[in-house]
């Protein structure tokens, strides 16, 4: 642990010159706070990342584009993965469904009706298994646009935008026709990102996103590790000069 391999290696570069640098066995964990894409939050608790998607769709066409970036309409495990939710800045001030205080989204589960009689009677379920352990939201506040035939209504989440109400936690559910169209919430597994905001498959090499575009790392469980990092020596001939953020052993020269 107290002792770093160095092999000092040549590269032909474009021009015909030699660059040399240095590989450095990094002995101590390297963190790195982006495991999403672009556009998508992170939550430590459940290893996961959430967006919101603002162009209206109906639930069936929601659920098909959650699909499409590897995930799936949000459900949640505990409350404090919905506390978590309930607590982001979603970014909807364009486009929006409700009034401009309120947020509602598509999430991951359906209500089943059961009896039609004075009050709806009826139970939650997740619209696709996945996890084992799902939180299953209260009763529901019933939409205004069902349909009498309609004996399964889709879950939309209601949030704040005042900070004070998000960070208190308010909240409601509705139970919504699903063919109404809204925004909504995807949930897909924490990934690897690279430099340049590429998704990186498991077991493949990469450099994840931060300050060092010479470490190359392997991706493992959506985490980069077992990473080396490349030391570059100044370029020749040149007093000032710049090096590139995202590539490695890249400089631009500023003398004049």
């Amino acid at each position: 642990h107290g002792k770093e391999n160095v092999d000092s290696r040549h590269n032909r570069g474009r021009g015909g010159e030699t660059t040399r640098f240095h590989t450095v066995n990094v002995a101590q964990p390297v963190r790195f706070s982006r495991k999403c894409p672009t556009g998508w939050h992170h939550y430590e608790g459940t290893a996961s990342c959430y967006r919101v998607y603002l162009n209206g769709e109906n639930y069936w066409d929601a659920v098909q584009t959650c699909q499409r970036v590897n995930g799936s309409l949000a459900t949640f495990t505990a409350d404090q993965e919905l506390r978590f939710i309930l607590a982001q800045e979603w970014d909807l001030e364009e486009k929006t469904f409700v009034r401009k205080d309120q947020r509602r989204f598509w999430v991951g589960y359906q209500y089943v009706i059961t009896n039609r009689n004075h009050s709806l009677e009826g139970h939650w379920e997740v619209a696709y298994k996945g996890s084992s352990e799902v939180f299953l939201p209260p009763d529901p506040i019933f939409g205004t646009a069902m349909s009498e035939n309609e004996n399964i209504l889709c879950a939309q989440l209601q949030c704040f935008h005042f900070p004070t109400l998000r960070h208190h936690g308010l909240h409601s559910w509705y139970a919504e026709n699903c063919y109404e169209k809204s925004s909504f919430l995807c949930k897909r597994s924490q990934t690897c990102v690279d430099i340049k905001d590429n998704i990186v498959d498991e077991g493949y090499y990469f450099t994840p996103k931060g300050n060092d575009p010479c470490l190359s790392c392997t991706c493992h469980n959506g985490e980069p590790e077992m990473c080396v990092a490349a030391l570059c020596e100044r370029p020749q001939g040149c007093q000032q000069y710049r090096k590139d953020p995202k590539e490695c052993c890249k400089f631009t020269c500023l003398d004049p």
